[in-house]
């Protein structure tokens, strides 16, 4: 016996697939462009910075980042990353940092989940991605976010895992 084909309405259309736009590595970050945020409620080893001036978002709707970690004896992790506003969240590493600049990496896009690192997390849920409509803030709230929230954190909009 054959089952029914599925009842779409004709108003329905299929949705343009994703496609990712071309990235391109950024100049390693001045000091005088971080922007240091920090993790809800943490005592964390390590201090967060962003870099200002090469936060971007990209036509593929990616915010393209440079983070800066430094822990409290003074080492320094490097890289440059991108998170994509979808409803679970996603984020790819493109290349880490040395003192002589970037290294591109070949990862895939991973979703966020438990063992994703808790920066990331932050970033996705309260400083680059509007609440409920799953598209980043405009880059401005982004960097003012960062500098401190632009709206309380339990109502992100966001549920919690």
């Amino acid at each position: 016996m054959h089952e029914p084909a599925p009842f779409t309405p004709s108003s329905v259309k299929s949705g343009t697939p994703w496609t990712e736009a071309l990235t391109r590595l950024p100049p390693l970050p001045a000091d005088s462009d971080l922007i240091e945020f920090s993790l809800d409620g943490s005592q964390d080893a390590f201090r967060y910075f962003i870099d200002g001036r090469h936060l971007s978002v990209g036509p593929d709707e990616v915010v393209r980042y440079t983070l800066v970690a430094r822990s409290n004896t003074g080492a320094r992790n490097l890289s440059f990353e991108g998170i994509r506003c979808t409803p679970q969240g996603q984020y790819r590493v493109f290349a880490y940092g040395t003192e002589r600049g970037f290294t591109p990496v070949n990862e895939d896009w991973q979703g966020m989940g438990r063992t994703t690192e808790r920066y990331r997390l932050e970033l996705w849920r309260h400083h680059f991605c509007a609440p409920r409509t799953f598209k980043p803030r405009p880059l401005k709230d982004m960097k003012r976010s960062l500098q401190g929230p632009i709206a309380p954190r339990q109502n992100s909009g966001f549920l919690p895992d």
